[in-house]
This record gives structure tokens, sequence and C-alpha cells, in this order.
């Protein structure tokens, strides 16, 4: 198979940090023009966008990966990536559960907007996203693999949110991979996989990190494959 180039941590309108350009529309649109082949959406403790992000990418030939990126209990960040839409639906509504009933407040902490295909808005949602579950690190990557997903140790060379930063070091859980916005990493990673993505929350960072894998196919069991070899 052909090297596929992959940004797998990218954030749409539904994370409040991120802009309401940010449309699954928008953010497939900018990935086709940059030559992306594979895309993941992961907002903030919500797959609710996702639905409309696999319409849109499966009819411009993105291959869309389901992700969701998780504050633990820990206020540590675990992006989760997973093989199908359900799956990744199914933890969404169990993620919300777990948040507390904090009510968003969009002027100061921003908009949380489900959109339809078309850009329609469809939802919003009332508990604040931004915030840790109650689960810690452990259970939330024993929840993500339940799903037979991936789990992703995010952004660790960061100082905020990063498992490192919080914790003081990367402890020697069932990661599947870690993630470092610098190559080569510059933590000790337990010879884990490691990737590098945008993190994007703005169309125009979409694509500034991105990976070139060597896939045997080029879908999620290819990822998956990836990550084990």
């Amino acid at each position: 198979m052909p090297i596929i180039k992959a940004d797998l941590h990218i954030h749409s309108c539904l994370s409040p940090c991120g802009s309401l350009d940010n449309s699954p529309l928008n953010i497939v649109m900018r990935a086709k023009s940059l030559g992306l082949q594979m895309v993941a959406l992961s907002d903030h403790n919500s797959g609710e966008n996702l639905p409309a992000f696999f319409s849109v990418a499966k009819k411009n030939g993105i291959i869309p990966i389901a992700g969701i990126e998780i504050t633990t209990q820990e206020e540590t960040h675990l992006l989760s990536l997973f093989p199908t839409l359900e799956k990744a639906l199914k933890v969404s509504a169990t993620i919300y559960d777990l948040l507390l009933p904090i009510k968003n407040n969009p002027e100061k902490l921003g908009d949380q907007i489900v959109v339809d295909e078309d850009e329609n808005i469809i939802d919003e949602k009332e508990k604040y996203l931004n915030q840790a579950v109650s689960l810690n690190l452990e259970a939330t990557i024993k929840l993500v693999h339940e799903y037979n997903g991936l789990a992703i140790a995010a952004h660790i060379d960061r100082f905020s949110y990063s498992i490192p930063a919080v914790l003081g070091f990367l402890p020697a859980l069932d990661f599947d991979g870690v993630e470092s916005y610098k190559i080569p990493c510059p933590i000790d990673h337990h010879d884990f996989k490691v990737i590098s993505n945008s993190d994007a929350h703005y169309i125009e960072d979409i694509g500034s990190r991105f990976n070139e894998l060597d896939l045997k196919t080029p879908d999620f069991a290819g990822l998956k494959e990836w990550f084990s070899h």
C-alpha cells in the first residue's frame, strides 16, 4: 500500500475551545486541499459531530477515523480512536454521563455546536465539555479498549493537560501509542509508537503536523496493526 498522509487529532465547533468555522464540512474540505488522506475528528469528551464528519469525509474521498479526546480525572488528555462510528458514539454517551452537571457558558467558555453535514445546527451541548470525567487514566484506557479502540497519550511534550506534565512522568500503562508535537519526541515514551498531529482548533492549523504511515490497509484496522508493530 502507498504511504497514507494522516492528521489524527482535529477539533470541530463542538469543542468549546474550537473555532465555529471548524464544521465537519470545512475540516474535510481543508484536509482534502492539503492532500491529507486519513483524518480523525477528536473533540473534547464528545463524538457528536462524528456522524456529519463521516458522511462528508466519505463523499470526498477522505478516510474518516472516529476520535474523542477524553479528559481523565487527573486532568490529563487521552486521544482515543475507535474502529467504528457506532462504538465511538457509545463511548461518547458514556463519557457525557460521567461529566459533572456544569452548564456551559458560551460567552465565556465557547460554543459547543453539533451540526449536520450541511452545517445546520442540530444541537448545542448543555454540559461544559472541556472538564474532567469521573474516570482515572487507567480506567479510561480500559474503557477505550473495551470498545476495541486505541488509547494514545496526547501531546506528551506539552506543558498543559499532558500526562507527564500532570503526573511528572509517563506511567507504563496500557497505551497503544503516544502523541508528541516534536519529532523526535523529547519525553521518555517507553518505546511506544509516536505520532504527531495538528491538534487543530482552527481551520488554518489543520495539517500543520501530520503522519506518513505505511499501513497494510487504509482504514482503522491498518492503523491498529501499525501501532501494534
